[in-house]
């Protein structure tokens, strides 16, 4: 728990940081450390959801290979 803990400390000082540098703006760098590891979160969700089917598929591809 204490390694993911330190790595989404480490995700949003990242995001912050970057987002100031390249605007100036605490608020903007803030907003982006707040909904960037957000929206990843849900692409990292829909990511899983396409390779487990991927997987799946290939199990059921094969299953019936070996049952033919």
């Amino acid at each position: 728990m204490a390694k993911t803990i330190s790595f989404a400390l480490l995700h949003f000082t990242v995001a912050f940081t970057v987002g100031y540098l390249m605007t100036g703006s605490v608020l903007v760098g803030g907003t982006i450390a707040l909904v960037e590891p957000a929206v990843n979160t849900l692409a990292y969700y829909f990511h899983e959801r396409f390779w487990k089917r991927r997987e799946q598929a290939g199990k059921d591809a094969d299953a019936a290979t070996i049952s033919v």
